[in-house]
C-alpha cells in the first residue's frame, strides 16, 4: 500500500472509531466527546484539501511508506 492508500484507511478507521464511542445509540459508546475527534479528522481533511499538506502522510513518509506504486511486472 502506498501513502493515500494507508491514510484513507487509517483516517476511515478513526472516523468509525469515534462515532462508535462517541454516539449514545452505539453497543461500544464511551463519551459524547469522542465526537470532537471525528472532527478533527475532517477538519484535517479539509485542511488536507486547502494546503496538500497531510501529517500523516509526512509521518508516513518519514517511516519510509512508499509515495507511488511500483511500476507493472515484466511480461
Amino acid at each position: 500500500m502506498i501513502i493515500t492508500d494507508w491514510v484513507h484507511t487509517i483516517a476511515g478507521f478513526f472516523i468509525m472509531l469515534s462515532l462508535a464511542l462517541g454516539i449514545e445509540a452505539s453497543p461500544l459508546f464511551h463519551h459524547p466527546y469522542w465526537l470532537f475527534f471525528t472532527a478533527f479528522i475532517g477538519a484535517n481533511l479539509f485542511q488536507f484539501g486547502i494546503t496538500k499538506i497531510c501529517p500523516l502522510a509526512l509521518i508516513l513518509k518519514a517511516l519510509g511508506v512508499a509515495e507511488t506504486r511500483s511500476c507493472c511486472s515484466n511480461k
